[in-house]
């Protein structure tokens, strides 16, 4: 893993994941983040492919396969509240995919992540700052409760080498 630089935007990989009404989210452990619920996502490695980014954060941090569909938008987030705590810019510009899991969890949390929960649009609705992470999870609630998706072929990764 590289050095996290927080100078200048970063990109970042996220899955809004919705299952008979209910969306998944994960609570964090990490200090920038500790006990707040926030949607399964992770920075883009260099040189890692944001499908296989995905795939990896996903699993990671929720223990399911995940095989993308779609692409609910592409999110840009200035997150003020770190900024005031921590003393940092915090502005990703995020993926957001949306797709299937696995049936049932394949493999263990990372240490990133405390537990997993089930959460109906409303009870996201209705927490605060303090209980979810990035506060934009509720626009892409939304987007996605109005049918919004892209295909994913608008995201294109290519490898120059000479």
């Amino acid at each position: 893993m590289s050095k996290r630089d927080y100078s200048q935007t970063f990109g970042v990989c996220s899955a809004l994941i919705e299952k008979e009404g209910k969306f998944l989210l994960v609570k964090e452990t990490k200090e920038i983040a500790k006990g707040q619920w926030n949607h399964p996502a992770g920075w883009i490695e260099l040189e890692e492919d944001p499908m296989e980014t995905i795939k990896k954060e996903v699993k990671e941090e929720t223990g399911y396969n995940f095989e993308p569909t779609y692409i609910l938008g592409i999110y840009s987030l200035l997150n003020k509240r770190l900024e005031d705590k921590f003393n940092l810019t915090f502005h990703p510009i995020k993926i957001v995919f949306l797709g299937n899991i696995s049936e049932k969890p394949t493999g263990e949390l990372y240490e990133d992540v405390s537990e997993t929960k089930w959460f109906s649009a409303e009870e996201i609705e209705n927490m605060d700052g303090n209980k979810l992470r990035d506060l934009d999870i509720k626009k892409m609630i939304k987007d996605y409760s109005k049918g919004q998706k892209y295909p994913l072929n608008i995201l294109t990764h290519t490898i120059d080498r000479l």
